[in-house]
């Protein structure tokens, strides 16, 4: 990589792709990369790939005034108020679980902050596409010239059988490849598929016994559009920045091919 100048090291360009080095040693690198295209290339990568995290995130930067509560230890509750809120929240629980037909125990399974696989799926689709579509070199693990490869070994991790990559060739896009990827922190799929413009797309595909069939839903998040849907245990995401009825075509194209 160093060839023309020994002292410029991978470090360095990542300090750089993060904008962590001062202005002095900002111009050094300036000069590395305007004589060195691949790396300038490979550096203009890591910077997309950071937009996009931070993009992603960009809500959570924000603070509240809640926030300290999150670690501020609880005041001091008098015994006597104490034993009254115990027994008033023992008889809403009673009372809510009479009503619903379960009783305490049955409330408390499952934490009511958790998501759903169907709330969840979405997020993780934005996140992939923002991380991977702007990769030039490594966008994907097999690239689609071993398809067959690729259907078979992330059918086995997903435990389906047969999987069969969506042909997506009818609408302009052809796939590009795959790599496995974690999904409600289970073995996940993604392809990727790219058009003639150079637009892409992702399909991921993940696993959850907790998964509840839906419909087709719609998420939004700046100009990137996700369709998704969930089939049994299955979860379907497709996401692109393309227009939301090009997406909505290429789903349910996909719903068509995937098994069902």
């Amino acid at each position: 990589m160093n060839d023309t100048n020994p002292s410029v090291t991978e470090a360095d360009l990542h300090a750089y792709a993060d904008g962590q080095l001062p202005e002095t040693a900002r111009a050094r690198i300036d000069a590395f990369l305007a004589d060195n295209p691949d790396e300038a290339a490979m550096v203009a990568e890591w910077q997309a790939q950071n937009t996009g995290i931070r993009s992603l995130f960009a809500g959570y930067e924000k603070t509240k005034e809640t926030d300290a509560l999150l670690v501020s230890p609880p005041r001091g509750i008098s015994s006597g108020r104490k034993r009254a809120a115990i027994a008033a929240a023992a008889l809403l629980v009673f009372a809510l679980g009479a009503i619903s037909g379960h009783y305490g125990p049955a409330l408390l399974e499952k934490p009511e902050l958790q998501l759903a696989g169907s709330e969840t799926l979405p997020k993780q689709a934005e996140a992939a596409f923002m991380v991977y579509a702007a990769e030039v070199r490594h966008p994907v693990e097999v690239f689609a010239n071993e398809e067959a490869h690729l259907a078979t070994w992330l059918g086995k991790r997903l435990a389906i059988e047969n999987l069969k990559i969506p042909n997506l060739q009818s609408l302009g896009f052809k796939l590009v490849g795959g790599r496995l990827l974690p999904v409600d922190g289970r073995p996940g799929a993604m392809f990727m598929y790219e058009n003639q413009a150079g637009e892409r797309l992702t399909v991921l595909v993940g696993r959850n016994t907790e998964n509840r069939t839906t419909s087709f839903r719609f998420a939004s998040s700046d100009n990137l559009e996700t369709f998704y849907w969930i089939d049994g245990e299955l979860g379907y995401a497709v996401t692109g920045e393309i227009s939301r009825e090009t997406l909505r075509e290429v789903a349910e194209e996909c719903y068509k091919q995937f098994p069902s």
